[in-house]
């Protein structure tokens, strides 16, 4: 029975993850800019340049190692996962940011609605070329 219960989890958080980053791909830039305005503008900025504020500037993150952008202070964790950003890493990330990579400074609760966090990731993809 604990073999079907493992099973069945793991089954679940596989359909989880492809439905973010099918979400993600289907996203609505422009609903996305709002969910920024709302929710991230405060502490990141996208231009190139731009300045960290209490989180990293995000230009140029999608393809970019987790840790590795100039002028911010990351944590340990976000080096130490070292992953690359694309669409899924990017939907995972945002949904649960200390679930997803505990020990982040990022104090941010997540995007709990698919919706947003679609609109969201297709936002950041475009506005942060």
């Amino acid at each position: 029975m604990k073999r079907l219960n493992t099973g069945l989890a793991v089954l679940v958080a596989a359909l989880a993850m492809s439905t973010a980053t099918a979400q993600a791909q289907s996203g609505d830039a422009t609903k996305g800019e709002r969910v920024f305005a709302t929710q991230c503008k405060a502490c990141h900025t996208l231009e190139r340049g731009g300045a960290s504020v209490a989180g990293p500037n995000l230009y140029g993150i999608m393809a970019r190692r987790s840790g590795t952008g100039q002028g911010y202070g990351y944590s340990e964790a976000m080096r130490r996962f070292a992953i690359e950003w694309n669409d899924q890493t990017m939907a995972n990330y945002l949904r649960d940011p200390k679930g997803d990579m505990p020990g982040t400074k990022m104090v941010f609760a997540g995007v709990k609605r698919p919706d947003q966090l679609a609109d969201l990731v297709a936002y950041l993809k475009e506005a942060t070329r």
